[in-house]
């Protein structure tokens, strides 16, 4: 008689953003994926009934990622030999056409079950994968929803569901087919963010079987997984620095957990051994990488952060002035997420600059009424905003203050070089292409609102070029964040 309880290992990984070396902390080297491997490659040593997934976004963040549009990536991920990854919202930004290249590059099964065709509704990946372990049925999930999915607005061609409510009927779908493959535990790999991950579970039928949500995009630390509709859900931060693991006890007669321990496991050399074999791939890259990236672009004063995204900050403050100036529009709205580094050091190499802002696009130039610009600005100040949903945060140019009252929903001051800004009065601001493409999403205004008084124009074709050459002719640069965007 087949033995009613499995124990089962499951590891999972998300938003890694190309985070392939270790650091140097305390006296201690941390994360990493030499370090990575070598704890999969263990686990699977001690724990045969062992799985590794990555909830999306390997790609983006370094420059051995950059340098070769994501092939050295799946090189690497290659050798970590996850069993199972689900698409992230960055793994669109090289351009659909390249992530289907890279797809074929992978030696790992990569599933989506919601992006599709729009002339002919085909997926562009498999839905789903049932793994076998041990005598378990496994079902994995991927899902991924228009709000995260904003990059590929540009390729008009690619379309997904639009919300969670369609995400639940999509996951029932795929549930009520296979549900008679008996499967013992079923996995929704997402990337969503963790504030989506609870709505998605709540919404869920429990006779679908769904046990545990593994998800990314919101970079959410836990110390313990949260439960909705009696789905365990999970997130481990952001890049290499640690790994989630489930340690589960399966029940095959009923289909579902009967004991788990979940933790998230520092990555760190006390813990790891390295992966020589990773190390040396990682090694061929960055010698290429170095030769190109290793110039002196400029110095600061000291060193500049950006420690989070919904807030004014120093590299903020720095970037979007330095487009301004460059672009000479009257004010700069920078993504706050499109600078991708909390910190840099005051020897800024190009590789750091790179790193630190890996967004190479275009910067179109807008005219839009003070009034237009004030409910712009109000809808990024939204309630939603301070209560941990991700939202995109706009960094402000040198100029152009706003000091807003959160309880009334109301300015103090908005003012531009220390005017007010009327309504009737025009002004030019600068975006990037993905905020204007996405301009919805981050102000609550369509591209045709902004088209109104004059057509939009590209100012730029390269956002790094214009930082680039602006840091390189400036030295000894410094900012102060806090005077800009004050919220009460």
């Amino acid at each position: 008689m087949e033995e009613r309880f499995k124990k089962l290992t499951l590891l999972h990984s998300n938003d890694m953003h190309g985070d392939f070396l270790a650091e140097d902390v305390e006296e201690k080297l941390v994360g990493g994926v030499s370090m990575l491997s070598g704890y999969i490659n263990k686990t699977r040593e001690e724990s045969p009934n062992t799985l590794y997934c990555i909830a999306g976004d390997m790609f983006r963040g370094s420059v051995i990622d950059s340098e070769f549009q994501g092939l050295s990536t799946i090189e690497i991920m290659n050798m970590l030999s996850p069993d199972v990854v689900t698409v992230g919202n960055h793994e669109t930004d090289y351009g659909i056409s390249h992530l289907l290249f890279l797809e074929k590059c992978a030696k790992f099964p990569i599933i989506n079950a919601n992006m599709y065709i729009k002339t002919n509704h085909a997926r562009l990946f498999r839905p789903y994968i049932i793994l076998e372990v041990d005598g378990m049925k496994i079902l994995f999930i991927g899902i991924l929803t228009e709000e995260v999915l904003a990059q590929t607005r540009a390729q008009g061609l690619v379309g997904t569901v639009v919300n969670i409510e369609d995400a639940a009927r999509e996951v029932g779908k795929i549930c009520n087919a296979y549900n008679a493959v008996d499967i013992d535990f079923t996995v929704l790999l997402t990337h969503i963010g963790f504030e989506e991950d609870k709505k998605l579970a709540a919404l869920l039928d429990p006779d679908w079987g769904v046990d545990v949500i593994i998800g990314g995009h919101s970079h959410t630390f836990l110390q313990e997984p949260a439960k909705v509709n009696d789905i365990l859900i999970v997130q481990a931060g952001v890049g290499t620095d640690q790994i989630g693991r489930f340690d589960l006890t399966i029940d095959k007669e009923l289909n579902c957990v009967s004991e788990y321990r979940w933790r998230s496991v520092p990555i760190d050399s006390e813990n790891c051994p390295r992966d020589p074999d990773l190390e040396n791939l990682i090694s061929k890259y960055k010698k290429k990488t170095d030769s190109i990236y290793g110039r002196v672009v400029t110095r600061f004063n000291r060193k500049l952060t950006h420690p989070e995204r919904i807030r004014e900050t120093e590299l903020g403050d720095l970037f979007a002035d330095a487009l301004k100036e460059s672009l000479d529009v009257d004010i700069m709205l920078l993504g706050s997420g499109s600078i991708r580094a909390t910190e840099m050091n005051p020897i800024v190499l190009y590789g750091d600059l790179v790193e630190a802002f890996p967004y190479d696009d275009e910067i179109y130039m807008s005219t839009v009424s003070g009034g237009r610009l004030k409910n712009m600005i109000r809808y990024m100040l939204r309630d939603e905003v301070w209560k941990g949903v991700h939202c995109e945060f706009y960094q402000f140019s040198e100029g152009f203050r706003v000091v807003y009252d959160r309880a009334n929903h109301r300015f103090l001051e908005f003012s531009l070089n220390g005017e007010e800004i009327p309504d009737d009065k025009l002004y030019t601001i600068g975006l990037q292409r993905f905020h204007y493409q996405n301009v919805n999403l981050g102000f609550g205004v369509t591209t045709e609102e902004l088209s109104e008084v004059k057509t939009p124009r590209v100012v730029a074709t390269s956002c790094r070029d214009v930082l680039d050459e602006y840091l390189s002719h400036h030295q000894r640069l410094d900012r102060r964040a806090g005077e800009r965007l004050v919220i009460n």
